[in-house]
């Protein structure tokens, strides 16, 4: 049967389900340039209008994630764990889970992406390390595996191209809101990642791309669904971003804090709670451990006893970078300007709004103004008061770190709007909302 792209883009508006061979086929003349961009992004307006299937999303997914190369990591290719987040403010969470698998025995071959929202991506943070490359080849990502059990690295040009170019053109044309291509773009890339086990931080709330948690249940049970289709173990976390995580939000200081983690000196708080809420879903879901308790405490041991952060510093050192960095901050990138902004007044702060923190972050530069924009490494803001806590006037209820008097001022601004405070203790609130398996059912939190 000879296809047609204007038929297909048709047969989409009807709400009608496509083929195998007819995702293929729009695919592929994407891809080759027998369909027009302008015929492409008109079947994605389709798409969002009208919908994916669930068999059309796994088939797109293959698609996508066999249009190039896929690593094989030989016989280690079922206890490979790869973990992404939907992305948050503050989240650096892979940072401080990365070498804390590795160190707990857990290959975990982490491909991560630049930011191009409204936060920086995990590549952007660690590349705030001093020589620290990232743009590893296939065969480095496999050898540092096998070597070391961890490596984060940017998604390679050969790594599911088509999803990369697809992305690209979602972003100019305003069709990223779709749950079935969002499930496919996400799983595909995993799918070329060679990893057998995916963990996913699914996240909402003001922070993030999901605003409800009904939305991101829907999102993370579409994707746990297509793992099994492609043959992929998949467990989604839903949590919360309706605040940043942690108290760091900037590419050195988020790493800096995530440091302060593996040392053993953050033992509590939202960063803790979910890197170890992740790290014990994950020995979990390989069967290394079957109890929570146990495999937390197991984790636990690991910081404590400095495992997990040589682990980490083998990591820097496998990619180049400058490892003094963990023992000595002033290695990295320094700010000019150090300004902390007191509270007007006392009371406990109730909530601090995530968007309002990285619209604050990307006017001091942390995170992209667009696709083309660079990055200022030292600029960010740490968090001296979570929600929960308590201030008084005059007390210090954030910091700005800047090189620039004027985007200083406008940071500011986003801060004080982000902060709520009153005199009423705030109860505390779960990070955690769900955890949703392959067993088909929903652990609510």
């Amino acid at each position: 049967m000879i296809m047609n792209i204007i038929d297909l883009i048709e047969k989409k508006k009807q709400g009608k389900e496509h083929t195998k061979d007819e995702i293929k086929y729009i695919i592929k003349s994407f891809m080759n340039g027998t369909a027009y961009e302008s015929q492409i992004s008109a079947w994605l307006m389709a798409v969002c209008f009208r919908g994916l299937s669930e068999n059309e999303t796994a088939n797109l997914t293959e698609v996508l994630g066999a249009s190039g190369e896929t690593i094989d990591f030989g016989d280690l290719d079922n206890l490979v764990v790869d973990k992404h987040s939907t992305g948050g403010v503050g989240d650096k969470v892979t940072i401080t889970l990365i070498p804390l698998l590795a160190a707990a025995g857990v290959p975990v071959a982490k491909l991560a992406d630049r930011g191009l929202g409204h936060a920086a991506g995990t590549v952007d943070k660690l590349e705030s390390i001093p020589n620290l490359n990232t743009n590893l080849s296939v065969q480095s990502i496999i050898n540092q595996v096998k070597n070391i059990n961890a490596v984060i690295a940017s998604q390679d040009d050969n790594l599911a191209p088509a999803d990369k170019r697809l992305y690209a053109l979602r972003c100019l044309t305003d069709t990223v809101n779709s749950d079935s291509l969002l499930a496919a773009s996400i799983i595909s890339k995993k799918i070329a990642s060679g990893a057998g086990n995916i963990i996913l931080d699914v996240k909402y709330g003001a922070g993030a791309f999901m605003k409800t948690p009904e939305d991101a249940i829907h999102l993370s049970k579409l994707m746990v669904n297509i793992g099994k289709i492609v043959g992929k173990s998949v467990t989604a976390i839903v949590t919360s971003m309706e605040e940043p995580l942690g108290r760091a939000i900037g590419n050195s200081l988020e790493v800096i804090e995530a440091i302060e983690f593996l040392k053993g000196n953050i033992q509590s708080g939202d960063l803790a709670e979910l890197t170890y809420a992740i790290g014990t879903t994950t020995l979990i879901q390989i069967g290394m451990y079957d109890n929570k308790n146990e495999a937390q405490n197991f984790l636990q041991e690991l910081v404590q006893s400095g495992k997990a952060l040589n682990k980490f510093r083998e990591l820097i050192i496998a990619q180049g970078g400058t490892v003094e960095v963990i023992d000595n901050y002033d290695k990295f990138e320094l700010p000019l300007y150090k300004v902390e902004c007191e509270s007007k007044k006392n009371g406990y702060v109730q909530s601090i709004n995530a968007y309002n923190i990285a619209q604050a972050a990307k006017a001091l530069g942390a995170s992209r103004q667009n696709g083309t924009s660079t990055l200022d490494y030292s600029a960010g803001i740490y968090l001296n008061k979570k929600s929960g806590e308590y201030v008084k006037k005059g007390e210090i209820l954030y910091t700005i770190y800047s090189n620039d008097e004027n985007k200083t001022k406008l940071a500011q601004k986003f801060c004080d709007e982000a902060f709520s405070i009153n005199e009423n203790k705030k109860n505390h609130c779960n990070l955690i909302y769900s955890i949703i398996g392959n067993n088909d059912e929903d652990n609510d939190v």
